[in-house]
């Protein structure tokens, strides 16, 4: 049987999308963060309200919602950019206030090779 070439993936760059052009670990993370938001949030409410179990109802709801919200986000902080494009983003954001060292090099301007010049004698002399 002949193998075709054109529609055997070789190699995968990159995660494919799987919900609004997010991969699954930013499916993940997203789910992660706004649990841990919604959680504490809804479970005080709803104590307050006096029926504490309402409170995973409501943070149910307050994550499905926070991950539509936010993969509609990132949707569009990704359209017509390459892959990692935003993580880029915010680690130069965090490397200029000073919260994480960045990995990229930013430095514009004349580049040396850290060399002083020697005395320029000839060759025999030396």
């Amino acid at each position: 049987m002949p193998v075709r070439d054109d529609i055997l993936a070789t190699r995968l760059n990159a995660e494919p999308a799987i919900f609004k052009g997010c991969s699954s670990s930013e499916l993940g993370l997203i789910v992660g963060v706004a649990a841990l938001i919604w959680l504490p949030v809804s479970l005080l409410l709803a104590g307050l309200m006096g029926a504490v179990t309402m409170g995973f109802g409501i943070a149910g709801v307050g994550v499905v919602a926070t991950v539509i919200v936010m993969a509609s986000l990132f949707q569009r902080l990704k359209r017509g950019r390459p892959d990692g494009y935003y993580q880029q983003q915010l680690l130069i954001w965090l490397d200029d206030r000073g919260l994480r060292r960045s990995r990229f090099v930013r430095r514009s301007g004349t580049w040396d090779i850290g060399r002083t010049q020697r005395a320029t004698l000839p060759l025999r002399d030396r």
